[in-house]
């Protein structure tokens, strides 16, 4: 009976090989609608997964997600701190800085929410864990983002939103129907923002394997940036954040125009409205990098 189940194992196990070794990433020889509808059809099922195995346990999930926003929330209490003991900061008020926290905040929350778990594929191509994910069949991408999908990051969304709720109630704007629909273009945009940085990030660990605290640095860093006014930055750091990595249209943008306020690079107005497009490309760019990051992965050896 051994012997049987073992020429049964060569039997299949033969012909996987031959398919393993002439195509080892099929899901990346499809065409870009199939990718995209294969991986978000894989995502959502993975992420479904995670969620019920998270509410399995409700009280846990109410207290880590109480305690995540509880640790996000800190981030203002230091800019309130701030403002105890300054008017404005860098000619800006309190409200002025709240609405670019919300901002930044919020459409960081979304893509955290959603790609946080990328920065663990440093670790997935240092031990070979990776490979397992390369034989299944469902997109990497998808497998990688969706991996341990954690519901508690909603605290940092709703904190997010509950600043951006009261600078908005508290700021004097003369709303027009371009910013009222600014707002949440900004937010969409941001997050797809965040996202592709997130990707691009875990793109880079492919060839530096250690690289999740690089990749912290422009993601969680980066976040931390924008909750500031371009304004205490100096110019050099405000062109590398326009033109190279382009986080000022996460926020700083759009925010300028809603408030009023130039921007000091003296761009023109009708760049308040560039978000979705630059979101956009800088997606495309990210999966191109993502895409030759796992043709180049040539696993552990092991």
């Amino acid at each position: 009976m051994a012997d049987s189940m073992e020429r049964g194992t060569r039997v299949v196990a033969g012909p996987l090989r031959e398919t393993a070794r002439a195509d080892p990433h099929p899901f990346e020889r499809q065409g870009a609608y199939e990718r995209l509808r294969d991986g978000l059809r894989a995502y959502r099922l993975i992420t479904a997964m995670w969620i019920r195995s998270t509410m399995a346990y409700r009280a846990s999930f109410a207290m880590t997600a109480l305690g995540n926003f509880a640790a996000t929330a800190l981030d203002f209490v230091a800019i309130l701190l701030m403002f105890s003991r300054v008017d404005r900061l860098g000619g800006y008020g309190l409200p002025e800085v709240a609405l670019l926290y919300g901002l930044s905040g919020t459409a960081f929350g979304l893509a955290d929410l959603g790609l946080g778990s990328m920065d663990r594929l440093g670790r997935r191509v240092r031990d070979g864990t990776l490979d397992t994910l390369l034989v299944r069949p469902v997109p990497v991408l998808a497998q990688v983002a969706a991996d341990r999908f954690a519901l508690r990051r909603l605290g940092r969304i709703t904190q997010g939103l509950l600043v951006l709720g009261y600078a908005l109630a508290v700021l004097d704007i003369h709303w027009t129907p371009l910013k009222v629909l600014i707002i949440p273009m900004t937010l969409l945009s941001g997050g797809a923002i965040f996202s592709a940085v997130f990707v691009a990030g875990a793109a880079f660990q492919f060839v530096a394997q250690d690289a999740s605290e690089v990749q912290n640095s422009f993601t969680y860093g980066g976040n931390t940036l924008l909750q500031y006014p371009p304004t205490v930055f100096s110019k050099d750091l405000l062109r590398g954040v326009t033109f190279v990595l382009p986080l000022a249209f996460v926020n700083w943008l759009p925010a300028l125009y809603v408030l009023g306020r130039p921007y000091p690079l003296d761009l023109p107005t009708w760049v308040a409205f560039a978000p979705p497009l630059v979101a956009a490309g800088c997606c495309a760019l990210a999966g191109v990098a993502w895409r030759a990051g796992l043709r180049a992965y040539r696993s552990t050896g092991s």
